[in-house]
């Protein structure tokens, strides 16, 4: 009996395939770049953000399974100006002092053509907006790529200081390669 049982439940498992292991990629501000411009009349700043954590978990090679979660240390927020660094850290813009961590979670990644979407929720400023942004995705060699440039409007987050004087769009830019 013991014999046919192990047989039974051998012919199973070799029934149907084996599914991959979800393949689960550490991410950080080293292997993970955002980086923003913000636009005005007299000209724009960069900046972005040197610290985060987060992963980017892939079941088998089904890109659309991608779920990626992101948390920003926003006191990491850099620019090309001091002064302007100080400020966005300030109530006025991303209010660190109240909000010091910022988060993404993507809640679906559809493919099209030779691109993705991802969809998710972002929460800055201590405010969480749905939104959705292009994406080039790739793993290839145990490595995870992703590059995309968006943008992104800032009073959907609360952050109307200088409204008509700076641009409501702000420029993203995204760039990960992460090893496994």
């Amino acid at each position: 009996m013991k014999r046919r049982l192990i047989a039974m439940l051998a012919a199973a498992v070799l029934a149907f395939p084996i599914l991959a292991a979800d393949v689960k990629f550490t991410l950080d501000g080293d292997n993970t770049k955002i980086q923003f411009v913000g636009s005005k009349a007299e000209g724009k700043h960069d900046g972005g953000f040197k610290k985060l954590t987060g992963t980017a978990t892939v079941s088998g090679d089904d890109l659309t399974t991608v779920k990626f979660e992101v948390e920003i240390d926003m006191n990491s927020t850099y620019t090309d100006t001091d002064k302007l660094t100080a400020h966005l850290k300030s109530p006025d813009f991303f209010g660190v002092k109240a909000n010091p961590k910022s988060k993404f979670v993507s809640t679906k990644v559809e493919k099209s053509d030779d691109s993705f979407t991802v969809t998710g929720d972002l929460t800055l400023n201590g405010k969480k907006k749905s939104f959705s942004f292009p994406a080039k995705i790739a793993v290839k060699d145990a490595t995870l790529t992703l590059t995309s440039e968006f943008k992104i409007q800032r009073q959907d987050f609360g952050i109307t200081y200088g409204e008509g004087k700076i641009d409501s769009d702000v420029a993203l830019k995204l760039s990960v390669k992460v090893k496994k």
